[in-house]
């Protein structure tokens, strides 16, 4: 019984997605490979021609061209594939008028390739000139999808003609044309790495030639170009075959290295390598050319099992327990692929190998010491990184894999507790020994981590302080972030974000804490004043860092910290415009309103509480004067003044932020020494 075949319905079922628009170009191109086989011409004899058809009509655009010298270019409307193989003789005009054929089965042919034309192309005009019998005929029709095959005509022609046939895909969907390359080298290359399996087959390929006006590309010359070497091997997979091709390709730019999966002779489709080889990163070389690699992987299973329209194949990812034995999953050919991959490139990958370990090595030595004590329980594979990744990535790979140590850590932990059965004590001995070794090592990364941050921190600030290309300085705000958040206390950031110890390492231990907040919203002091001094209601940044310690009674002392501006040189005499004695007045504001702990307990005898201020500003000549006329000594390097103000009961310290930096400099020097970390 015959049935009626609807050819739109066919079309709907069929999977063509946008980026592969230029699919359909490449099997008629492959079509035409083996209508030349047919005709039992030589791959020397074979010409197939790919003519590029722009639309016309188009306004070259110099806007938004990459070179504004030159125009991009115009869209894409149609393709003309010419060839002089067999033709459209009648068993082919018959296997072309039903849908899913198998007369070119041995070929792997489908049946299905006009589809795809259908799929991207409004219209498709075919005209061939063949041989039947002793006479040369012509035949001509148009394949639509509404109307399917109409319009055919044939007729003899003169036996002086040559055997030539065009298959001329017309009206680009805007979709698929939208998503394919316009460019006639990056179609030409499109097409040579789909045909790249008849370049290196023993057989050879016609002679491929991609025209764009008056631009002609051989794909000939492109294997010259590109193609160093084709070695082939074979591999079994649970009782299946596959033949490997390994390929190295020159290039002038960094194409990923690639597995090409191809059934019936055609690709398929391409996987990136990256990250599945160590040491397989940007181009290799082989002491005479820079070059990618490709793998070509052909299968009498993959013919078997790929999808009608060539997009991938229905073969299953991960195959369960249960069908482990028998069935064959995609993941376990992906895998010895590239075990054989890796065999092969082996001898190119020991320089990456080598720069990978120097990049870890150097970035863990002079920025990352956290690493060091567990870089030892990393796999040596899975430290072969990108040496030319930045050290953001770099820091992000590191940190995963401490991560997912501590994560072992914890379970193991858990586990301790809960000795197996039938354990006897030499055996859980030796598992929890195994486990403080690895708590130690992240106990270290822990100590490492804090002093590099302290390092980091100390960049920062150098920067900071430093005129910029500007010539003007940093304003205050980024100094006092470094320091301590603004707009906060202590109960609302981390320890770890506040970084007192760059003025005193004693600060670090407090009852409470404040950064950039009025007195009147401060726990410790029972200030009712809404009221700012005349600076701080201008700049925020005027606002103290305020510190108190300890809650034993009475309070420990009261500190005061007042950041200005580097190199700022407007001091005089007077609360709005010294900070001196802006610190000494926050210090008798705080006395005043009655000072309490954090938790509200009245301290007694507020006004006698010991105060320290510091002061950190650029020692100017307006700053050394207020300094003088307070009777402030000179530190030794002359980088600073100090002194005892009796009438506020205060410690001062003006420290320049050069005797700031040298000082936490030399305070963790020996830290920094341990680690490796430079201190200049």
């Amino acid at each position: 019984m015959s049935m009626k075949i609807n050819l739109q319905g066919r079309l709907h079922n069929t999977s063509l997605p946008h980026k592969h628009g230029l699919l359909p170009l490449s099997e008629a191109v492959v079509n035409s490979v083996h209508s030349i086989e047919d005709a039992e011409f030589s791959s020397e004899n074979g010409s197939i021609t790919v003519e590029i058809i722009r639309d016309t009509q188009q306004t070259l655009d110099f806007k938004n061209s990459p070179d504004k010298r030159r125009p991009s270019c115009k869209n894409i409307i149609g393709f003309k594939v010419t060839d002089n193989g067999v033709g459209f003789t009648e068993p082919n005009m018959k296997s072309f008028l039903t849908l899913d054929s198998d007369y070119k089965a041995d070929k792997g042919g489908r049946g299905v390739g006009r589809l795809l034309w259908l799929k991207a192309f409004r219209k498709v005009n075919v005209s061939s000139i063949y041989k039947d019998d002793d006479k040369l005929r012509s035949r001509t029709f148009t394949f639509t999808a509404a109307t399917g095959v109409r319009g055919k005509k044939s007729s003899d022609i003169s036996p002086e003609t040559r055997r030539s046939t065009c298959i001329h895909l017309d009206s680009f969907g805007k979709r698929y044309s939208k998503a394919s390359s316009r460019d006639a080298h990056a179609i030409a290359n499109s097409l040579f790495e789909h045909c790249l399996w008849y370049f290196v087959r023993e057989e050879g390929t016609p002679d491929i030639v991609v025209e764009d006006d008056e631009e002609s590309i051989r794909l000939g010359d492109i294997y010259e170009e590109r193609v160093i070497s084709s070695d082939t091997e074979s591999i079994a997979v649970k009782n299946k075959d596959f033949d490997l091709t390994h390929i190295r390709l020159r290039t002038k730019s960094s194409p990923p290295h690639i597995i090409a999966f191809c059934a019936d002779k055609r690709l398929v489709a391409k996987e990136s390598l990256k990250g599945k080889i160590p040491g397989l990163y940007g181009r290799l070389n082989d002491m005479t050319d820079e070059f990618v690699y490709a793998c070509y992987v052909t299968s009498s299973f993959f013919n078997e099992t790929v999808r009608s329209e060539r997009t991938g194949f229905d073969i299953t990812e991960n195959i369960g327990e249960l069908f482990a034995e028998t069935e064959i999953s995609f993941g376990e050919i992906r895998d010895a692929v590239i075990a054989k991959a890796s065999d092969y490139l082996f001898r190119y990958l020991e320089k990456n190998k080598a720069a990978a370990k120097n990049r870890v090595e150097n970035f863990i030595s002079r920025k990352a010491p956290r690493y060091r004590p567990i870089i030892g329980r990393i796999p040596e594979d899975k430290l072969i990184i990108d040496p030319d990744i930045s050290e953001k990535e770099l820091d992000l790979t590191l940190h995963k894999f401490l991560a997912e140590i501590e994560e072992k850590l914890l379970a193991d932990g858990h586990d301790l507790m809960n000795p197996k059965q039938d354990e006897g004590f030499p055996e859980y001995q030796k598992r929890l020994q195994k486990y403080l070794r690895t708590a130690e090592d992240i106990k270290k990364s822990d100590l490492a981590n804090y002093v590099s941050h302290r390092r980091v921190i100390l960049e920062l600030l150098e920067k900071a302080i430093q005129r910029g290309t500007d010539g003007r300085y940093a304003r205050e705000e980024l100094i006092h972030n470094l320091i301590m958040p603004m707009h906060s206390d202590s109960n609302e950031v981390m320890p770890d974000s506040c970084n007192l110890w760059l003025v005193d390492e004693r600060l670090a231990f407090h009852d409470y804490l404040a950064s950039d907040k009025a007195m009147s919203s401060m726990p410790i002091s029972g200030s009712a004043e809404i009221k700012k001094p005349d600076i701080l209601a201008l700049n925020v940044f005027d606002n103290p860092v305020l510190v108190s310690e300890g809650n034993r009674l009475p309070l420990a002392s009261i500190v005061v910290i007042e950041i200005k501006r580097p190199m700022r040189n407007d001091a005089a005499a007077g609360e709005t415009s010294n900070a001196i004695e802006q610190a000494l007045g926050y210090l008798k504001r705080i006395r005043d309103g009655k000072v309490q702990t954090a938790s509200g307990r009245i301290i007694p005898n507020s006004e006698d509480i010991p105060g320290f201020c510091y002061v950190i500003c650029d020692i100017t000549s307006r700053v050394k004067e207020r300094c003088e006329i307070l009777g402030l000594a000179p530190t030794y390097d002359y980088l600073g003044y100090f002194g005892h103000n009796p009438n506020y009961k205060a410690y001062i310290e003006v420290i320049s932020f050069d005797r700031l930096v040298n000082a936490a400099k030399e305070r963790n020097k020996a830290f920094f020494d341990k680690l490796g970390l430079p201190t200049t």
